[in-house]
């Protein structure tokens, strides 16, 4: 190799060195709030009776419906919150919660929800999303609801 080759391969090892050193550009955030169609930011807390409620018979419906069990949430107990706008200020407003949930067969088990900001039917009020540990038997929150917490 010639040592004029040798000195363009160190030239660009260093350029490209130099600017992967260099800050990489950050996209705007912009609060929810500010935009054309802005969050509020108000959510319902996690003890929320309508969310829980929404939860035990949408959990009922999905047991009888496609599961064919008799499964359902009898009582909430331990309720408190994870996280709130963890995944950042420019997402849709999310309330994170864990509680333990007392089922019809005597077991606990934990429940992993988050409450968002217009996303119920149409948009119009709050939407919960679930996952209770040890009965997503299709892991499409994947292993022990990972995916359903902050």
């Amino acid at each position: 190799m010639t040592s004029k080759l040798k000195a363009a391969i160190l030239t660009a090892c260093a350029a490209l060195g130099a600017a992967a050193a260099l800050p990489a550009e950050a996209r705007p955030i912009t609060p929810a709030e500010r935009r054309q169609q802005p969050y509020t930011g108000d959510l319902p807390v996690c003890h929320d009776q309508a969310m829980l409620q929404r939860i035990a018979r949408h959990f009922l419906q999905r047991e009888r419906e496609y599961w064919s069990s008799g499964l359902e949430i009898v009582a909430y107990d331990k309720i408190h919150e994870t996280g709130y706008r963890s995944t950042g200020l420019d997402y849709i407003p999310r309330r994170y919660c864990r509680a333990a949930a007392m089922m019809n067969d005597g077991k606990v088990r934990q429940v992993v929800y988050s409450i968002a900001e217009n996303q119920s039917v149409i948009g119009w009020g709050p939407g919960v999303e679930w996952c209770i540990v040890g009965l997503d038997r299709n892991y499409a929150w994947g292993r022990s609801c990972m995916a359903a917490q902050p």
